[in-house]
């Protein structure tokens, strides 16, 4: 078990990862490739970049891709059984408010129901299962200023539950 001493003695060694380092992207095992992408493209909306047998990569905006997909080691796979280690969800997200609210819009139009919508603070989340039973986060980040913060001044994150009708109702807004 670490301790706090140990913790302390670690970063001296050890510096924290550069504030640049992000993660690039998710590659996940899935039973179903097809099944995967009508989730990822045809409901999230990302796009495909490349493939090859077995194999599937997506992304937004162009990039080379956010998502891989396969199934070479899972085809017609089941997903791991509770209690054991793995994913507990990929988290995507979205720039503005607006575009989560209309990820919101697909996943009802698709009728895929979620497991909880939140509201942390620093920001606003939704919460499902793909296809293949991973996790899946949508969120979107509020302005670093508004993020609550506690009287010592660190961070002051919680969960309350997250108005959807609200959510929706940015899509009624004229668009910026």
């Amino acid at each position: 078990m670490t301790n706090p001493e140990t913790l302390e003695q670690d970063k001296l060694r050890f510096p924290t990862i550069d504030a640049g380092v992000r993660i690039g992207h998710v590659h996940l095992k899935v039973a179903d490739l097809q099944r995967a992408l009508d989730f990822y493209c045809g409901v999230l909306g990302f796009e495909l970049t490349t493939s090859r047998p077995g194999a599937a990569f997506i992304s937004a905006g162009g990039y080379h891709h956010h998502i891989g997909l396969n199934t070479w080691e899972s085809r017609g796979g089941s997903p791991p059984p509770p209690g054991s280690t793995g994913l507990y969800h990929t988290a995507i997200l979205y720039p503005t408010r607006r575009l989560l609210a209309d990820a919101l819009r697909r996943l009802i139009v698709a009728k895929i129901p979620l497991e909880g919508a939140s509201d942390h603070g620093v920001s606003e989340a939704l919460y499902l299962r793909d296809p293949d039973d991973n996790g899946v986060e949508l969120y979107w980040d509020r302005p670093k200023e508004s993020w609550p913060q506690r009287p010592d001044g660190g961070l002051r994150m919680f969960t309350n539950p997250l108005d959807l009708r609200d959510l929706l109702a940015e899509l009624d807004k004229p668009a910026p």
